[in-house]
């Protein structure tokens, strides 16, 4: 009773410590300092991974991807010197200055009447040209440059330009990258044996949202919406489409969330099956009288939530595909596996009082520590012994009884968890975290402590677009630069395939 109280206590102080810093935050007043400790909650993952031997391949010398320019410096030299050759000596630099162009286009008029008028050299949209979009857009999302220094910095170069110019010039006219972006998340869903997904706040039109990661070793999406629901996440998934569809898939969907047999027999008696939008659906579930219906679980919700899954399924999205999650219970979805350095991190954060609590706690970590470089060791390697091996060592693991009741009650609750964490012996090519998705949701959080929120449905979309686009690009071994000029059509500009064509043709490959 004792443990179980200071545990409550330890638990209610939290709680009180969190409200007193909302309410801080609601009075205007300055909060306490947010001081990250000085270690990370877990290693495990840095720890069972093999260090470098020593005298092992560096970074090694970078070299220049521009062209170089030769230059030959004359010596002064005295008379009768021998000539022997040159010394190389490599500079790099770089040059910024503005450049304004006034076009004179010729005008003619036909001898029907009609004027003519020549056209805009290529990459030329509005009073902006290629290669200031491009700074422009580079500077925001990798550089993660405020739209106040943006326009002072652009200012100091000699270009005559406003805050709402380079707002237009981030927002407007990006539809291009919009649809490739969305394309990127269709062609990732449909070809990826594995994704991992994250979330984190989000600010928009004044409101918290919630901005949701999916991605993997080969591509990067970002979404923000109000909600983090499941129905967001299969709305998100859906990948731009509007549709419901009632399939098998939907009506399995629905068995397995415990929706009442009479409700999935209606809709799979039913004759219409595909609905456009989120009104015809609804319209569709008030004919059969299902939104009437006041039980538990929701059947609104429910077969809602079937109905999108049947969409997702129904395009092609995650029919192999194996969703990696800390789990959040909103991406328990489909073909779903848990995050071993997140399961690991609830032992870490236990709350001890006592030494034999303490040596309790360490030694489930040593051993769960073990069984994770194990674990690794079978993904370079797996076998059938080492697979059964595995599965029966985790039972050993995650069923004893130390004496510490929280725990105990711990480790069983992971134990529940058994076929999800160990989705890993029967599918070795995913992952055993999801720290690629931490890494990449990090970026929204620096651009979100750096300039707030957004306002615009339309910069809200541009923002996660564009933070999507770049992580894609370098994943598939382009400069963000490069990509932007050629989108653009900056003038002699490397091409850049088409992101998701690139995608679907790694994915022939492997």
């Amino acid at each position: 009773m004792v443990l179980q109280l200071l545990a409550e206590n330890a638990e209610q102080a939290r709680q009180i410590a969190a409200l007193r810093e909302e309410v801080a935050r609601l009075k205007g007043l300055k909060g306490p300092p947010d001081i990250k400790p000085p270690s990370r909650p877990s290693g495990m993952e840095r720890a069972t991974s093999p260090t470098r031997a020593p005298g092992g391949k560096g970074r090694g010398k970078f070299t220049p991807r521009i062209g170089i320019e030769e230059r030959v410096i004359a010596a002064d030299a005295p008379a009768g010197s021998r000539f022997k050759g040159y010394e190389s000596f490599l500079v790099q630099d770089l040059v910024l200055r503005a450049r304004a162009i006034r076009y004179r286009r010729e005008r003619w008029v036909t001898p029907a009447g009609r004027t003519i008028v020549a056209p805009l050299p290529s990459g030329v949209v509005g009073h902006f040209g290629a290669e200031l979009r491009r700074f422009v857009l580079m500077l925001h999302h990798q550089g993660q440059v405020t739209v106040e220094r943006l326009t002072a910095q652009l200012r100091a170069f000699g270009v005559a330009i406003s805050k709402r110019q380079v707002l237009r010039l981030l927002i407007e006219g990006q539809e291009g990258f919009l649809a490739e972006s969305r394309d990127v998340l269709r062609a990732g869903l449909a070809t990826a044996a594995w994704v991992t997904v994250d979330d984190t706040g989000a600010r928009h039109a004044g409101r918290n949202g919630f901005c949701t990661h999916v991605g993997n070793d080969d591509f990067a999406w970002f979404g923000t919406r109000e909600s983090k629901s499941r129905l967001n996440f299969l709305d998100l998934l859906r990948a731009g489409h509007t549709d419901y569809v009632v399939n098998d898939a939907a009506l399995a969907y629905m068995r397995g969330r415990a929706l009442a047999g009479p409700v999935i027999r209606t809709l799979a008696d039913a004759a219409a099956k595909e609905f456009a939008d989120h009104a015809a659906w609804q319209a569709h579930l008030e004919r059969l009288g299902i939104s009437v219906l006041k039980v538990h679980p929701d059947p609104v919700r429910i077969a809602t939530e079937g109905a999108l899954w049947g969409a997702v399924r129904d395009h092609g999205f995650l029919n192999d595909t194996v969703i990696v999650s800390d789990d959040a219970g909103q991406f328990v979805v489909g073909r779903h596996a848990l995050c071993w350095v997140h399961a690991e991190r609830l032992v870490h954060r236990l709350d001890t009082f006592t030494e034999r609590h303490r040596a309790a706690q360490a030694h489930v970590r040593n051993l769960i520590w073990w069984f994770y470089a194990d674990l690794k060791a079978y993904r370079a390697d797996p076998t059938r012994r080492r697979r059964s091996e595995l599965r029966v060592r985790f039972d050993r693991i995650f069923r004893r009884r130390t004496g510490f009741a929280t725990l105990d009650r711990l480790l069983a609750r992971l134990h529940a968890n058994k076929a999800e964490l160990l989705t890993v012996l029967d599918r070795p090519e995913i992952p055993l975290h999801t720290n690629g998705s931490e890494r990449d949701i990090r970026l929204h959080v620096t651009r979100r402590k750096i300039s707030g929120g957004t306002q615009a449905v339309l910069g809200r979309d541009c923002r996660d677009a564009f933070l999507g686009l770049m992580r894609t690009t370098t994943r598939l071994g382009f400069s963000f630069w490069d990509y932007l000029g050629d989108r653009l059509h900056v003038p002699d500009q490397a091409a850049v395939p088409y992101l998701p064509d690139l995608l679907r043709a790694r994915a022939h490959q492997a």
